[in-house]
């Protein structure tokens, strides 16, 4: 089974193809320039470098987020436009877990978290059990210095991965039991993505047509909270 992968849930962009549990190829950019240039040239000079056709993918990988509200839309839209064109299932797969997948052999718990601006993060917790990723608590968006007393209190040993890591390198330093991991793991890797999702499909968990898929967004986009503003003036009369 070929599964091919495309996140695009955060300022890196990543493609991959697995098949079965062998790593075909992987294509990952991190660099500012925007998802709608970068993404459709990847995922074909990925499978032309490879020899793939696309007549070949048996299953879509994309994370559906939360992240970056444009990349999660181009790389939803992508996906369901492959999918709709040669009548693949998708399988969804959560910003926060595959990030947390990238630590598969770690004994610590893991906290993934991904730059929600402000003081903020999108963030999940998680540890492996039998070499199976298991959820500790679910997504969610929370202010960075409250997560990191959180974790710091519990007073067990942390691996805090993910973009947002730079942003707040020295706050997560000044805490002894939380630790960040090398930079290649603080990236969302689609050949991460594709083994969370195989994982799925065979437990038939998050698995969708073209129709049945949409972004998780967690909260309204600065334009929706600014629209609703507008609207609460106008209705107030002012």
């Amino acid at each position: 089974m070929k599964v091919l992968g495309i996140d695009t849930s955060s300022l890196a962009a990543s493609v991959a193809v697995i098949e079965d549990n062998k790593l075909i190829c992987e294509y990952t950019i991190n660099t500012k320039k925007t998802h709608s240039q970068k993404l459709m040239p990847m995922i074909e000079n990925m499978l032309k470098i490879s020899d793939i056709n696309i007549n070949e993918i048996d299953v879509l990988a994309v994370c559906e987020g939360p992240g970056s509200f444009t990349g999660l839309r181009i790389g939803m839209s992508t996906a369901k436009a492959i999918s709709h064109v040669n009548n693949l299932p998708i399988v969804g797969v959560n910003s926060v877990e595959l990030l947390a997948s990238n630590m598969n052999l770690c004994d610590k718990k893991i906290c993934s978290i991904l730059d929600a601006q402000r003081t903020q993060v999108y963030m999940g917790q998680y540890k492996f059990e039998n070499n199976e990723l298991v959820e500790l608590k679910s997504v969610d968006v929370v202010e960075i210095d409250d997560l990191l007393d959180e974790l710091s209190q519990t007073n067990e040993e942390w691996i805090i991965v993910g973009e947002a890591v730079y942003k707040y390198e020295d706050k997560i330093k000044s805490k002894s039991n939380i630790h960040i991991p090398a930079p290649s793991h603080n990236v969302n890797k689609a050949s991460s993505l594709c083994s969370v999702a195989i994982n799925k499909y065979n437990k038939n968990i998050d698995v969708y047509d073209c129709f049945g898929i949409n972004p998780l967004y967690i909260r309204k986009s600065q334009a929706e909270v600014q629209y609703d503003e507008k609207m609460k003036r106008i209705q107030n009369g002012k």
